[in-house]
């Protein structure tokens, strides 16, 4: 019965328990990986974006 009366009280929390998930640094996506931002993993398309992104980056300099 406490239970019952607990929720009639505060009602019933359908969110997330626990603590906020911490923020390691980790990196979730290649596309984000220094290798794949400078080219040096190999691919001409990825050395190409890299040149590309060299330009836009030194474009207002």
């Amino acid at each position: 019965m406490d239970d019952f009366q607990n929720i009639l009280e505060h009602g019933i929390n359908f969110g997330r328990g626990g603590d906020k998930p911490k923020d390691d640094g980790k990196v979730k996506t290649k596309a984000k990986k220094k290798q794949y931002i400078t080219g040096a993993h190999g691919s001409g398309s990825a050395r190409q974006k890299a040149k590309y992104r060299e330009q836009r980056a030194n474009r207002h300099k």
